[in-house]
């Protein structure tokens, strides 16, 4: 199957027909945990069973994605490496249309070995389109509704998206690993598909549900999916009211927002995606500001 059998470690031959891959990392492409969240409640509410899953050993500096430590209540420690697990789902209403998903972490490195190891999986199991969701910072205020970026190579996925009131950004720059993949997976002929939702950068509270909702209503009506969204709307409206909460006990963040808020009702959606230590500045200097002129 694979140039590296190593590396993809196969636990359950899924049996069925699989058209579409869904994809989502955490790190770099995954602001305030937004599109791994998608992802997680997908395979909850979907209850797609764990097939395979990538060996990390090459793909990560363990000094940079630390493995993370756990404790049993009867005392026993347990290491967890960084995972990039393979999930699949049989569609109930078409069999033919079943999904695998791809919960995975952006690795450091062998970017290329990493995307091979993918496209090889999706052409075993016959995939047709694979999409990608991700979530990036942006100067946009968290009072209005999420702005989402995308594109797809697919024809009929881009008709979708273009309803859906989904731009194309024009964005250049440092890439992630959804580009390398992109690029092995339309070297091999199957369409592929982003969604991007874009986080207000001032948040730091993760996970940020409003971001995971725009993704999974997106994804949904991409593909048509049976996905029930009830407590992900609940979540999102929760999260919503403790933002404002706390936003309104800090007058200068509450006047940064304000000014966010008409600098983004006056201006159309811009595609230019801004650098992230750009937009960081700007809130730090405005905050700045707002200190020198308390003092004096």
């Amino acid at each position: 199957m694979a140039d590296n059998p190593e590396h993809l470690i196969i636990k359950e031959v899924p049996q069925g027909n699989f058209r579409t891959l869904v994809i989502a990392y955490s790190g770099w492409p995954d602001a305030a945990e937004g599109a791994t969240t998608t992802l997680k409640y997908l395979i909850r509410h979907l209850q797609a069973k764990r097939f395979a899953h990538i060996e990390p050993e090459e793909f990560y500096i363990f000094s940079q994605e630390r493995p993370r430590t756990s404790r049993s209540a009867n005392g026993t420690r347990a290491i967890h490496w960084p995972s990039n697990e393979f999930y699949y789902w049989n569609n109930p209403n078409d069999p033919s249309d079943g999904i695998i998903l791809l919960k995975g972490v952006e690795p450091n490195l062998r970017w290329k070995t990493f995307s091979s190891l993918i496209a090889d999986l999706a052409e075993e199991h016959k995939i047709s389109n694979v999409v990608h969701l991700g979530a990036l910072l942006d100067s946009v205020p968290h009072t209005r509704r999420t702005r989402m970026t995308g594109s797809s190579t697919n024809g009929r996925l881009q008709d979708t998206l273009d309803t859906s009131d989904i731009r194309t950004s024009t964005y250049q720059g440092p890439t992630g690993i959804s580009t390398a993949v992109m690029e092995e997976i339309t070297k091999r002929g199957m369409g592929y598909a982003s969604l991007w939702a874009h986080t207000s950068h001032y948040l730091h509270a993760a996970p940020n549900y409003r971001t995971s909702l725009a993704l999974a209503e997106n994804l949904v009506r991409l593909l048509n999916l049976p996905l029930d969204l009830k407590e992900l709307r609940t979540a999102a409206d929760t999260f919503d009211r403790e933002i404002d909460k706390a936003i309104n006990k800090d007058n200068q963040l509450k006047e940064y927002v304000q000014k966010l808020e008409m600098k983004y009702d006056e201006s159309s959606p811009s595609l230019e995606l801004t650098d992230p230590s750009e937009i960081v500045d700007e809130l730090e200097q405005f905050l700045k500001a707002n200190r020198k002129d308390d003092i004096s």
